[in-house]
């Protein structure tokens, strides 16, 4: 195992609103806004000295164009990979089996929904209250070993303000 990790936990960016337009919330895509947040997010991120190797999200759309745009953000632009355990409801353990199949990878990215992803933010630190996620938050969290073998570090939490705060 490579380690220390980089972990990346990001919320995706706001999405068009529940309701008849989407019956299907899983197909619920960004708003355009929302695109254009996490562009600017992503280069925030880049301004900040991060470096991505790889990005797992959810199957769900929203999350998936969340993913995709804060790869693009990157050069060399990290692989995009599609986990379900991601997606709403997914399971603490399921994530971390998926993490340790890309556990050659140390700064990797996952991109998930809320509470799940501030739930697995917490867990990954160590304390039992969950993180609270804005839209296209993000989160760096440091483990030595993949599964963790203890709590990991926060190193830094950023909204999506201050991330295109840094990217001017």
């Amino acid at each position: 195992m490579p380690g220390p990790y980089e972990l990346y936990l990001i919320r995706h960016g706001v999405a068009e609103a529940r309701g008849e337009s989407w019956p299907d919330d899983s197909k619920r895509p960004l708003t355009e806004k929302g695109m254009s947040r996490l562009r600017k997010s992503g280069r925030g991120l880049v301004r900040f000295g991060v470096s991505i190797d790889l990005v797992l999200t959810s199957p769900l759309v929203r999350t998936r164009q969340t993913a995709e745009i804060i790869a693009f953000s990157f050069e060399p632009r990290p692989a995009v990979v599609t986990i379900e355990s991601l997606a709403p409801g997914g399971s603490h353990a399921a994530v971390m089996a998926d993490l340790e199949k890309h556990a050659r990878r140390s700064r990797i990215a996952l991109v998930g929904h809320e509470p799940g992803i501030g739930e697995l933010a917490a867990r990954l630190v160590g304390t039992r209250h969950a993180i609270e996620f804005k839209k296209g938050a993000i989160c760096r969290v440091d483990l030595d070993t993949l599964p963790p073998a203890g709590p990991g570090n926060l190193r830094w939490f950023v909204t999506p303000k201050i991330l295109i705060t840094l990217q001017k």
